[in-house]
């Protein structure tokens, strides 16, 4: 088995503080979400984060006209200069304090940062500005009195507008000119929150925050601006003393002649351009004051105005409250488009793509985001993760879904290949301790500390069962069997464990023995039994085969409390966590210690700021609280309470690769030292609550002693934590419930070379050759043991489909497991799904009797997932083709009809015409007979 796995995704966290970000093409969404940034593709509904981590949050973005260079900025002003076409950090630089807004220019030339009252403006490395260096700075601006706090650029990238707290906007410019200096706008009453340059022009909007938007009109134009030009010296080449005399002369007479001339040219010029500096001279002239706050706080009178954003295209102003709701008004006049409130809480940030047609809204307070088409009134995009910590992850039986468990109550389903939430369960009432999919994949059943245990139909979206006990019981733990027929969960406060069946939600049994809390259950992963493994604090851990014998149990003594039992896949062995931070595991049958791992030094320590131990000392009392078997069953992944994730050998009980899951600061228990600058003679200064003032004028106050969630206030500095882990089915990618979210992480094939049953004469130019000489079967094998996924596509698309059969019937055994992931990766990224299909036909019309046992699940499930998914895109396609098709042959049956009729309507008529006609000449004959008679 490959151990290269590389973080991939970050799920469950769609947003926490800072700002939002449209690329230009205006499909795209740019989010920090903690010391990671994610990316939201709207068109294509996927989600992915980029595998770049700050030592702290990220709180400022900006990104270049071009969408190739972003600019991130953490809380403590450590700015990363990020391509994001390689996906890589450029450059790093240290403001030492923090940034409020950094913006590009919109030539591209520079960039701007605000940071305490200063403003710094820096040449931006690219082909627009010629400089290649980074954070090459230009100018430094001291004007504002107090924090800046916004910033914008003119449309000419000439003057940039800067807002602070002092309730006034400075307008500095870039370059000198003669009719313009730093210039101040005052007028409002509160910090100012957004400043805004009007397209192709110098008028502005300013808003505070107290909702005071005021328009202000410039008196000149872009093109007015004149440029102060430089008196250089010139320097002269020097000259002999006679050519000198002979210059002086002819200076001289020529001076004498033209003196009288030169004097009346300059008084000339020298009035006009006095006149024509009074009269181009940069003024603003204040034309209106609105009041945006009014309807607000209508209801909520303590809200104030906490975003805003501006579209100038469009003259859209978007403007964001701390009560949750957000106003779009078309300027200068003001007039409300649309208003809609989105929850309680305040909007941090707000922004517009490139249209003005999308609003992007983050909430921090609920880590929500959402994407609002205003002009038809829908979501483009609504994700929001756990309020609180995630307490539980569960893969599907083919590794496509994932549900999650949060102290908030709520359960949420996720599409791996999207990384979207695609529905949410919040029938609990309180924390939600364990999940768990059945093997079927058709429901996910959840235990919670509210006393029921729930099961929701992934199909129909809806909490179809609810199991409760005869008294109330806190669930700590949950289990399905791998039938899909049983449902057990362990109490918490009282030491049972209950049985249920799931098609009638009759409780069958209650099985007692235990004496202390339950804190993990597991069913046998055989289908042929439905032994159930639990383990307690009693320090036991007990064998139940409830359905047959009851209560009847076999009981083992552990060497300390048990925190954590799973099942080997082979359903023959069981591995249990304990206090003292060992993994022993057990043979079911004959109750006997097989392995123990000691995998306490490497949990890895960490010191929080409130310990007064050291973190050596710390490691003691440490332990692992999860264990996941890999999909083989050959190794097992642990993780706790620390930042490393270990995987070990079961049988050889060795640690075979340690992942460290964060290096954020902004979390508690992340270095093992603490700071000596932070020691004084009065203790640690970290102890010391640093309160910042909320939105409305109120104090964040924390509880003491809280560690996890927020159960008084959004400043906290939680500790970092693995709260569950869980191998892929598929063996592909593990995910991590943690302090920062869902972690995601995958194989990368593709970068690693990981040779297998290598020789000296293996090599590309071998497989080339062979394929030249149409040796395929030769060439895939050698292809196949190099192992490089490039290299073997070429060479499977090489083969011909007559030679297809032959070949997978001529192939070794030992090589059809690597065929059917290769299979498997090829449905997922090639665009020849028939040719995959008929691989797949022939690899399990031929081999299939052979692929047995446990050691080829991972491959086959790695294939039915990939089968599943293309399914679901092309039946969509087809229900899209059939459904159009359908409506064109309707319609034309309609037009036909329609036609039908209006051709039988002209018949008619033409019938009814020649009647006439006819009637008409009869008469007429009449008449001419009796003219005759006559």
């Amino acid at each position: 088995m490959k151990f290269s796995y590389k973080f991939s995704n970050l799920l469950g966290t769609v947003y926490r503080k800072g700002d939002l970000l449209f690329t230009p093409d205006g499909n795209s969404v740019l989010s920090t979400v903690g010391n990671r940034i994610s990316v939201f593709d709207l068109r294509n509904n996927k989600s992915s984060t980029l595998p770049i981590e700050s030592r702290f949050n990220y709180e400022t973005l900006d990104l270049s006209p071009n969408g190739c260079t972003l600019i991130a900025i953490n809380e403590e002003g450590e700015a990363h200069m990020i391509s994001l076409i390689s996906q890589t950090v450029v450059h790093r630089y240290r403001f030492k304090g923090k940034c409020r807004a950094v913006r590009f220019s919109p030539d591209g030339k520079h960039f701007a940062v605000c940071k305490d009252n200063n403003v710094f403006v820096f040449k931006a490395p690219g082909p627009f500005s010629g400089e290649y260096n980074v954070f090459v700075m230009e100018r430094v601006f001291h004007g504002a009195y107090d924090e800046t706090t916004c910033l914008d650029w003119s449309s000419d990238s000439k003057i940039l507008a800067v807002g602070s707290k002092d309730m006034a906007t400075k307008l500095y410019p870039i370059e000198k000119y003669k009719n313009f200096r730093i210039y101040s706008l005052g007028n409002h009453t509160d910090g100012i929150v957004g400043c805004f340059f009007e397209k192709d022009s110098y008028d502005m909007i300013t808003v505070s925050r107290n909702g005071q938007t005021c328009v202000w009109e410039c008196t000149i134009d872009p093109s007015d601006l004149e440029v102060l030009e430089d008196s250089t010296p010139v320097v002269k080449k020097k000259k002999s003393s006679e050519d000198e005399d002979e210059d002086d002369i002819d200076i001289t007479k020529s001076l004498e002649k033209s003196q009288a001339e030169a004097e009346k040219a300059l008084k000339d010029i020298h009035i006009n351009e006095t006149e024509n500096k009074e009269a181009s001279k940069l003024f603003y002239k204040r034309i209106a004051r609105h009041y945006l706050a009014d309807e607000a706080r209508k209801d909520q009178k303590e809200a104030v105005l906490t975003s805003a954003a501006y579209h100038k295209a469009s003259k859209i102003l978007v403007t964001g409250f701390s009560s949750g709701a957000f106003f779009i008004h078309e300027a200068p006049e003001m007039n409300l488009i649309h208003s809609l409130s989105i929850s309680e809480q305040k909007i941090s940030s707000v922004a517009l793509n490139q249209t003005g047609d999308w609003i992007a809204l983050g909430c921090s307070g609920i880590g929500q985001l959402l994407v609002w088409e205003w002009q038809s009134e829908t979501y483009v995009m609504k994700q929001q993760g756990h309020a609180n910590n995630m307490s539980c992850v569960s893969y599907s039986g083919d590794g496509q879904l994932l549900a999650t468990g949060g102290q908030d109550g709520k359960v949420k389903l996720w599409n791996v290949g999207s990384g979207f939430c695609f529905v949410t369960f919040n029938e609990h009432t309180s924390a939600i301790s364990a999940i768990g999919f059945s093997g079927n994949k058709r429901f996910v059943v959840s235990a919670a500390l509210d006393g029921t245990v729930r099961a929701y139909d992934v199909i129909r979206y809806r909490n179809f069962k609810t199991f409760t006990s005869p008294r109330p019981v806190q669930f700590s733990c949950v289990a399905v069997d791998s039938s899909g027929e049983f449902v057990a969960a362990g109490g918490q406060d009282v030491f049972e464990i209950y049985l249920w069946s799931v098609k009638t939600g009759r409780l069958l049994e209650i099985l007692s023995g235990h004496e202390g809390p339950v804190v993990s259950l597991a069913f046998s992963p055989s289908i042929t039994t439905t032994t159930l493994a639990s383990v307690s604090w009693d320090k036991t851990l007990r064998i139940w085969d409830a359905i047959e014998k009851g209560s009847a149990h076999e009981s083992i003594e552990l060497i300390s409390d048990g925190l954590y039992v799973t099942f080997n896949p082979n359903g023959q062995e069981v591995a249990v966590a304990t206090l003292d931070g060992q993994i022993s595991v057990f043979h079911i049958k004959t109750a006997t210690q097989v392995v123990v791992i000691e995998g306490k030094n490497d949990l890895g320590s960490g010191r929080s700021d409130t310990d007064l131990i050291t973190a050596k000392k710390n490691l003691e009392a440490k332990s692992f609280t999860t264990l996941c078997y890999s999909a083989d069953g050959e190794y097992l992944l642990a993780g706790g309470q620390s930042k490393n994730v270990c995987i070990y050998n079961v049988k050889e009980a060795l640690l075979v690769k340690k992942f460290e899951i964060t290096q954020n600061r902004s979390l508690d228990a992340v270095d093992d030292f603490i700071n000596r600058r932070k020691l004084t003679e009065f203790g640690n200064l970290a102890l010391i609550e640093e309160r910042e003032e909320r939105e409305g004028g109120d104090v964040a106050i924390k509880l003491p002693g809280v560690r996890k969630g927020d159960m008084s206030s959004r400043v906290i500095k939680p500790e970092v934590r693995i709260l569950s882990l869980q191998f892929s089915p598929t063996g592909q990618q593990w995910a991590a419930a943690t302090t920062e979210g869902l972690l995601i992480y995958s194989l990368t094939s593709g970068l690693v070379f990981d040779p297998w049953d290598l020789q000296i004469g293996i090599t590309p130019m071998a497989v080339r050759q062979a394929l030249k000489e149409n040796d395929y079967l030769n060439a895939l094998t050698m292809s196949m043991k190099i192992n490089e996924a490039n290299l073997i596509q070429e060479v499977i698309e090489t083969i011909p489909v007559r030679d297809v059969q032959l070949i997978v019937s001529s192939l070794q055994d030992r090589l059809v497991e690597r065929l059917l992931l290769i299979i498997a990766s090829g449905l997922d990224s090639s665009r020849h799904l028939e040719y995959y299909l008929y691989w797949t036909q022939h690899v399990l019309t031929i081999h299939g009797p052979k692929i047995t046992g446990q050691k080829h699940m991972p491959a086959i499930l790695a294939l039915e997932k990939s089968l599943v998914r293309r399914f679901e895109q092309i039946s969509k396609l087809c229900d899209y083709n059939k459904y159009t098709l359908e409506y064109v042959t309707n319609l034309g049956k309609v037009m036909a009809e329609k036609q039908v009729k209006a051709e039988k309507m002209d018949d008619d008529s033409d019938t009814d015409l020649s009647e006439d006609i006819e009637n008409n000449l009869e008469s007429y004959d009449n008449d001419i007979i009796e003219i005759g008679d006559i």
